[in-house]
């Protein structure tokens, strides 16, 4: 990270609400994802790096810095088109290649479609950084619909499987031992919890999420 200034943001922040999913060009105050702070060292030089829900937010601010850490970058992203453009801008700005991969990753042939188009368009895969979350607010247990719970899951847990699943498939079977792989759960919903019936979720999310990854290590 460059030693510099950056936008001071303080609070009281204004209320704001968007349909979900929300664009960045609407928020105030401009959300600041490092586009004129965060200056890379090739740490990641020659990587190729999947990245789900990184159209905005955490998701842009990863794939600014890997780029400018020197890696190619594939964008998964929901439906956000204008936001995965202007994050693919950035990422190109730093003189690396940017694909975009637009759908929904509860759905387990996209997941999969995801990895093959990021091994059709660089090669292979180095790096998946599961960012991508869902998480909705309701005041008690008894409101939340059996779908949104359902739709939770499939998104925060059975997406990240299916993800890590076809990676590691596609790394094995591409070079069995010259790739150190990397799977990455960055859920940024997961600690935000002010509500009861969301701590209850998140903490099942976050359990869920260990589970995976033990299973990933030790396999």
């Amino acid at each position: 990270m460059r030693q510099g200034t950056t936008n001071q943001i303080e609070p009281p922040l204004p209320e704001q609400q968007q349909r979900v999913p929300g664009a960045t060009e609407s928020m105030h105050p401009k959300p600041d994802h490092g586009e004129e702070s965060y200056e890379g060292s090739g740490r990641l030089e020659g990587k190729r790096v999947v990245i789900t829900g990184g159209d905005s937010g955490i998701g842009r601010a990863v794939a600014i810095a890997f780029a400018r850490e020197g890696a190619d970058v594939l964008i998964a992203y929901l439906c956000e088109d204008r936001d995965a453009q202007e994050t693919k801008k950035w990422v190109e700005k730093a003189g690396r290649k940017c694909a975009l991969m637009r759908g929904d990753i509860s759905d387990a042939a996209h997941c999969r479609t995801i990895i093959d188009e990021a091994v059709r368009t660089f090669g292979g895969i180095d790096v998946l950084v599961n960012n991508a979350a869902h998480q909705m607010t309701f005041e008690t247990l008894e409101d939340i619909p059996d779908e949104e719970w359902e739709g939770t899951f499939a998104t925060n847990i059975h997406a990240m499987f299916y993800l890590a699943k076809a990676a590691l498939t596609t790394c094995v079977r591409a070079v069995r031992s010259s790739i150190r792989h990397r799977l990455i759960p960055t859920n940024p919903i997961l600690p935000c919890c002010p509500t009861r019936p969301r701590r209850g979720r998140s903490r099942i999310t976050r359990q869920a999420l260990r589970n995976c990854w033990q299973i990933g290590k030790s396999g």
